[in-house]
C-alpha cells in the first residue's frame, strides 16, 4: 500500500489508476468502470454507448484508457465517433481509434496486444447481420485471435452456405448470426464438430421480425449449439474469446 501512495504522490500513478489496484473498478461522473474484469473474466468491460450521453461515453472511455490502456465502445453512432475522436485528440493524443461499424476500440502508446493460438470464424447470413457480426470481430481482434471473416452466405441459396462447409470445419469457434427464421445456425452446427454460438439479428418484417423468430428458432435447434440475446455480437465475441482461450492453453501444453 505504501508503495501504491509513494506512486501517486510522485505522479507515476494516478489516483484512477490506484484506485483501479485497490478496489478493481474506478468510480467517476459517469459511473463505475470495472477496470479489473480482464484478470477476473479474461475478457474486458465494454461501454455501451447507447442510452448514455456524449460526454458519459467520453468519460468511460478516458476512465478505461487511463487504468487498462484500451477501451471497447460499442452501440456508437457517427455524430458521437467524432466528438469521441476530437476529445481524445487531446486527452489521449497518442492513442490510436479502430473501428468498425458502430464498434470502436481504443489503444494508447502502452497497450500490448495480446495473441491467441486460434481461429474464431465469424459467419453472417446477409448483409443486414453485418453490424452485429462486426461488435463480435473487435471483441475476438481485441483478444488476439485470428478472425476468418464468411459474409452473406444464408441459407435462402443453400449452395453458398455448402461451398463454405470445409472452411467452416477449419476454425476453432463459430459465431453465426442471422435475422429472419434464423436458420443459419442450426445448418452449420449440423456440418460441423466445431462448438457454434448463434446470435439471432432483430432483421426482416411481419411477424418475429425483431428477432424474435430467429431467436426461437435458434433455442429450438435440433443440431447442438449456443445461443445468445438478440443482437448481442459482444457477447458471442466474449464467449468464443474464453473457449479461444482454453483452446490456446491446451496448445501451449503440447507444443
Amino acid at each position: 500500500m505504501r508503495e501504491l501512495l509513494e506512486a501517486v504522490a510522485d505522479g507515476s500513478l494516478s489516483p484512477a489508476e490506484a484506485e483501479a489496484q485497490v478496489k478493481g473498478y474506478v468510480t467517476g461522473e459517469a459511473g463505475r468502470f470495472d477496470a479489473a474484469r480482464q484478470q477476473r473474466r479474461g475478457i474486458p468491460e465494454a461501454i455501451l454507448a447507447e442510452g448514455k450521453s456524449t460526454a458519459s461515453v467520453v468519460a468511460l472511455t478516458e476512465t478505461a484508457l487511463e487504468t487498462t490502456d484500451r477501451a471497447l465502445v460499442t452501440r456508437l453512432s457517427d455524430g458521437r465517433f467524432e466528438a469521441l475522436e476530437t476529445s481524445l485528440a487531446e486527452t489521449f493524443p497518442d492513442a490510436t481509434l479502430e473501428r468498425r461499424g458502430s464498434t470502436v476500440r481504443v489503444l494508447t502508446a502502452d497497450y500490448e496486444q495480446p495473441s491467441l493460438e486460434a481461429t474464431v470464424g465469424i459467419v453472417t447470413a446477409g448483409t443486414v447481420d453485418g453490424p452485429v457480426a462486426d461488435e463480435a470481430e473487435v471483441v475476438c481482434v481485441d483478444a488476439g485471435v485470428t478472425v476468418d471473416r464468411i459474409d452473406d452466405v444464408g441459407v435462402a441459396a443453400l449452395d453458398r452456405t455448402l461451398d463454405q462447409v470445409e472452411r467452416f470445419r477449419e476454425m476453432d469457434v463459430l459465431i453465426v448470426a442471422a435475422g429472419r427464421e434464423g436458420a443459419l445456425p442450426t445448418v452449420i452446427a449440423g456440418l460441423v464438430d466445431t462448438p457454434v454460438i448463434a446470435v439471432p439479428v432483430a432483421s426482416g418484417y411481419g411477424h418475429g421480425g425483431d428477432g424474435e423468430a430467429a431467436l426461437a428458432g435458434m433455442l429450438q435447434s435440433c443440431t447442438v449449439l449456443s445461443v445468445v440475446n438478440i443482437d448481442a455480437g459482444y457477447v458471442a465475441g466474449a464467449q468464443a474469446t474464453l473457449i479461444a482461450r482454453v483452446i490456446d492453453d491446451a496448445r501451449a501444453e503440447t507444443d
